[in-house]
């Protein structure tokens, strides 16, 4: 029963999809950030049969929020029940569960529950949280839509790569570089205009307009999550046409007598726009060689200069 300032809200969505494939994406938290919109990342803290514990870095209406839970994962009932054990103000409690309901042998029926607090029960933060919630389930049920749905009929539309390169220094140095992004413009040929905001130690907000081969430049605005001086995980929250998911991350790896680093990129090509930016003719081949090429340019030019920064210090 609701108590006062508690709320219990419920969101669904019908998917064509098995359940059991439906309760795996879900059950797998690795995978959320290719699958929901404003999920960054997920990192296991704890895993035992049926219990697990996780912090979860996401969106919240723009904001960059993190926080810890337990979920309780029920295969045979294709349940997973999760709380929030360190909620973000102004969430003081957040729990609920997934529940998926066979609907044939091919679609299922997806539950989305909510119950939670607002601090000190105020009436401005619970409406805020509402809103969150709302918008929130609204876009990770949509998404979990699309995305089961692209598994079974495109899985030719994902494409995951990545770039690495031998550094004569410091692990530290080479973070240091990568971490310090607001300071790409000068450091950069290919960045032309660079903002980051880090209200929170290590989860940083960078928007950024990079230079293309045709001189033309397109925006990105991204979350990153900050783990020094090891690895920088991410995901663009606007991304360029050509896709629809753009996650990633910078790995640093101690070797002794330097440091490998490696830039990882996971992609979802969005199959509408490719003849819009590629041309009539293009399809999915010339849409993933386009990715590639230009992501991997980035990249290994940023590696370069982090590479001459690093060896320049060692």
């Amino acid at each position: 029963m609701t108590g006062p300032g508690r709320r219990e809200v419920e969101h669904e969505i019908t998917v064509r999809a098995p359940a059991a494939t439906a309760y795996r994406l879900i059950a797998e938290v690795a995978e959320w950030p290719r699958i929901f919109p404003p999920t960054v990342h997920v990192d296991h803290l704890e895993r035992a049969p049926g219990h697990e514990r996780i912090r979860i870095w996401a969106t919240a209406e723009g904001e960059a929020k993190t926080w810890t839970s337990r979920r309780v994962l029920d295969p045979g009932g294709l349940r997973i029940e999760f709380r929030q054990e360190v909620s973000a103000p102004p969430v003081a409690s957040m729990g609920g569960a997934w529940v998926i309901e066979p609907v044939g042998e091919d679609e299922s029926r997806i539950r989305l529950l909510h119950d939670y607090r607002a601090v000190g029960d105020d009436p401005d933060d619970l409406a805020w949280i509402d809103r969150a919630v709302d918008h929130n389930s609204r876009a990770e049920l949509a998404a979990l839509k699309v995305n089961m749905e692209r598994a079974v009929d495109s899985a030719d539309l994902l494409l995951s790569f990545e770039d690495t390169v031998r550094i004569a220094g410091s692990a530290k140095d080479a973070y240091d570089f990568v971490n310090d992004a607001h300071l790409w413009r000068e450091r950069l040929p290919h960045v032309a205009r660079v903002s980051l905001t880090e209200e929170t130690p290590g989860l940083q907000t960078l928007e950024m307009d990079t230079r293309t081969k045709d001189g033309s430049t397109h925006t990105t605005r991204s979350v990153r999550v900050c783990f020094p001086h090891q690895r920088i995980v991410y995901k663009q929250i606007v991304t360029p046409a050509l896709m629809t998911l753009h996650t990633g991350a910078w790995l640093f790896t101690d070797t002794g007598d330097g440091v490998t680093v490696t830039s990882r990129h996971t992609v979802m090509i969005n199959p509408d726009t490719i003849t819009k930016v590629l041309g009539e003719g293009a399809g999915v081949a010339e849409a993933r060689e386009f990715v590639r090429t230009a992501l991997s340019g980035n990249s290994l030019a940023t590696l370069g200069h982090a590479r001459a920064y690093a060896e320049s210090r060692a």
